[in-house]
């Protein structure tokens, strides 16, 4: 990984669908070049795929909230193999700590945070935090990353 590859993975993580040609002209080489380049990225597992991201608030869902579950005995498995069809569910990690697993979830309102959580509840004790705002939106990885 050179400096021109973090640049363009810089300008991918900020506009997935940017031309090979609009790279080319930011970074200094040609259309091709950065095509190659990208594809190499893509066959060593670097660039993993190309998502669109969506307001979820414009979608009806005006709550988000982090969840911490910390597991009863013998059920941290049992949520391990359920937890994906939550569909409210946007991210889940299992984690060190008091706490087994932090998800990250959106809502329609309280009425259905409610809702969520009686089903979460089966599994273990939870946390739920509210969040009021995003302080650091996704930037690049590569803004955090020194290279």
């Amino acid at each position: 990984m050179d400096h021109l590859n973090w640049t363009i993975l810089e300008q991918l993580q900020l506009n997935a669908r940017i031309s090979f040609s609009e790279i080319g002209r930011k970074v200094g080489l040609t259309s091709p070049a950065v095509a190659e380049r990208i594809k190499k990225m893509e066959d060593a597992g670097i660039i993993n795929s190309y998502k669109t991201q969506l307001s979820h608030q414009k979608l009806g869902y005006q709550l988000k909230a982090i969840i911490t579950l910390r597991a009863f005995t013998g059920r941290l498995k049992a949520f391990l193999e359920t937890v994906s069809t939550f569909k409210e569910v946007i991210n889940c990690y299992r984690i060190t700590g008091n706490e087994n697993i932090i998800m990250e979830v959106i809502l329609r309102d309280q009425v259905h945070l409610e809702k969520l959580i009686d089903k979460l509840i089966t599994y273990g004790e939870t946390r739920t935090h509210i969040v009021l705002s995003n302080v650091v939106e996704d930037a690049p990885i590569t803004q955090k990353i020194q290279y």
